[in-house]
């Protein structure tokens, strides 16, 4: 998809997240939302769908969630009747488990193979089957510092239009969101490709 970046920001950086939404949808035959149900992330499932109920919902099912995230997953499902496409791993948690000893730390020789194979390779595998042209994202600037490079629209290594229309929201912005539509959020999320919240995955730095 060809578009001026610049242009397109510029135009954005006042607008609100649903005529975001709205903007991109315009320029997509292809759109695809990707989760992972980490914390507020009922708000973008929610904001996207009020506009397009039947968007394909990419989830990369690492197989490390806690047993809060599946249930809220569930719920939130089921609530909004999403559209959700769940791509896993090729290797079972169990074996890798074994092979590696447990989840490798990020000081690891073992993590970068590790993040391949339980987030990258499901991801790369889910873009090439859905072929999306537009792919909106949670991101938000405040979030690492590879982040406030970032802007509202970002186009993909494959050209795939990336839209954020939460990139400028707090997280008051979010709670704020949750109460005005009674939506839940899920606090014990685990990511086993990331020590720290401020660390990249390497979803939104390769991709």
């Amino acid at each position: 998809m060809k578009i001026d970046l610049q242009s397109a920001n510029d135009s954005l950086q006042q607008s609100r997240a649903e005529q975001i939404v709205e903007w991109a949808l315009q320029r997509s035959d292809r759109p695809i939302l990707t989760t992972n149900f980490r914390p507020y992330e009922a708000v973008i499932l929610h904001l996207v769908t009020q506009v397009m109920p039947d968007i394909p919902i990419l989830w990369v099912d690492s197989g490390y969630n806690t047993s809060a995230t599946y249930r809220f997953a569930q719920g939130l499902i089921e609530r909004l009747g999403l559209n959700i496409k769940t791509y896993i791993p090729l290797m079972s948690s169990a074996r890798r488990n074994v092979l590696m000893g447990g989840i490798p730390s990020v000081d690891d020789p073992q993590h970068e193979l590790f993040t391949h194979q339980v987030k990258l390779e499901p991801f790369r595998r889910a873009l090439s089957e859905l072929q999306p042209d537009l792919w909106f994202n949670a991101i938000r600037k405040d979030q690492t510092e590879f982040r406030q490079s970032l802007n509202v629209v970002s186009q993909s290594q494959e050209g795939i239009l990336k839209v954020a229309p939460l990139f400028y929201w707090s997280e008051a912005d979010l709670d704020a969101y949750l109460e005005r539509y009674a939506l839940p959020n899920e606090l014990d999320y685990f990511d086993p490709t990331k020590a720290l919240e401020t660390r990249e995955c390497g979803l939104h730095t390769q991709l």
